[in-house]
């Protein structure tokens, strides 16, 4: 379930454009207006606010934004206000920048979205950089994580409910077999992840469990950071909900905050099922998320999280 509320008797957009604008002129910035607008606005209603903003006021309101707000708060403001799949394209790309520990988003925004939202990020991705998503990654990863890669962010799988018994029987073995050789890179084990389904995935993992008496993930604890890779290439297909959690928890429980993984996924979970993962994050951690956040974060940045996360006080 989505955490993002919107009033049942929304302003029109002419409105919320006056109101941004306001917010934008004077002695200080007000924070608290911008929240209350953006931060109860869904993705189309952003989207017509941004056109209608451009056509009045001649700018561009990111830009806008971008001059008005500051440190964690900006970037958190700025990724929401953006069309989802240009949000994808634009933290696909700032993780092609970065070192290998940037790849895990990668993996994220290849398997948790659907196949339409993975086609519509890869076009988005192609229209703001003039290259294309898998060429970059392609680019900038090298060995098995470019062979895990590559075909994750290029996939348009099937998004039915259909499954095929004796395909996921099939298949559950040659996982087994490699798994247990220790093959995690073979040709098969990207195959099937890359390519099947998340229904079918799904029923093979199922029945991995079920003939070989352990959950596949069990068997990937190998610190390798390539195994740690397709964990949660795992986890993103079958279990997303646990592997947002994991996210959360690592974002929120080491020593200082990670404020980017953070605002990443309450900004892309908003509209989709952030509601699902802070119920699960409370079976976790005996705490529920909006009190977790409250502790590590502060100020305009809190206030902008909660408020995505369906929570603040009125």
């Amino acid at each position: 379930m989505a955490s993002l509320t919107v009033p049942a008797e929304v302003p029109s957009v002419a409105e919320d454009c006056e109101q941004l604008r306001s917010a934008f002129k004077g002695w200080g910035t007000n924070e608290k207006l911008i929240i209350s607008i953006l931060a109860h606005r869904n993705a189309a209603q952003r989207k017509l606010i941004r056109q209608t903003y451009a056509e009045t006021f001649g700018e561009d309101l990111l830009k806008e934004l971008d001059r008005e707000l500051t440190h964690d708060f900006e970037k958190l403001v700025l990724i929401w206000t953006l069309d989802p799949s240009e949000r994808d394209a634009y933290l696909a790309k700032e993780a092609t920048k970065r070192w290998t520990k940037s790849n895990f988003v990668l993996v994220e925004i290849a398997c948790t979205r659907s196949p339409k939202e993975l086609v519509l990020a890869r076009e988005a991705y192609h229209a703001c950089n003039k290259k294309s998503l898998e060429e970059d990654v392609a680019y900038h990863t090298t060995g098995d994580h470019r062979k895990l890669l590559v075909p994750l962010v290029s996939s348009y799988r099937y998004g039915g409910d259909e499954v095929d018994l004796r395909l996921a029987k099939a298949e559950s073995k040659v996982l087994h077999e490699k798994i247990s050789d220790k093959a995690y890179s073979d040709d098969e084990v990207i195959r099937i992840l890359a390519t099947r389904s998340k229904a079918q995935l799904n029923a093979t993992l199922n029945h991995y469990k079920d003939e070989y008496g352990e959950d596949i993930l069990k068997q990937l604890e190998d610190e390798d950071e390539f195994v740690a890779l397709l964990r949660a290439t795992i986890k993103g297909l079958v279990y997303p909900e646990h592997y947002f959690v994991e996210v959360l928890r690592d974002a929120i429980n080491r020593r200082g905050t990670e404020e980017d993984h953070l605002s990443r996924v309450i900004a892309t979970r908003a509209e989709v099922d952030l509601k699902t993962i802070a119920n699960e994050y409370q079976k976790r951690d005996s705490i529920p998320l909006g009190r977790a956040i409250a502790k590590d974060t502060g100020g305009d940045y809190e206030n902008m999280l909660v408020a995505l996360l369906g929570q603040e006080e009125e």
